[in-house]
């Protein structure tokens, strides 16, 4: 079984082209792409390895706005269980 959550990410135009993208419910992701559409992928795969590696604190104060998309991911239900167990 699995659960999917979704996170607001931001998008924002890098100087040298592409896009850089934050999570600002994640503060340890932040991965870019030369197109947009590379830059959501990749940072859909950030998520999920974050999420899955219990790597993610998650946080929910957004910092700043640029462009903002949100991402879904699905992850086991039992790990979603026992991270939320661990963090009471």
């Amino acid at each position: 079984m699995t659960i999917q959550r979704t996170f607001t990410i931001i998008l924002e135009p890098a100087e040298e082209g592409g896009f850089i993208v934050t999570v600002p419910a994640l503060p340890e992701v932040g991965t870019c792409g030369d197109t947009k559409a590379e830059a959501l992928a990749v940072a859909r795969e950030a998520i999920e390895l974050a999420v899955e590696h219990g790597q993610a604190s998650v946080s929910e104060s957004p910092s700043r706005i640029a462009r903002i998309a949100n991402v879904a991911v699905t992850t086991p239900l039992a790990m979603f269980v026992a991270r939320e167990r661990n963090r009471t």
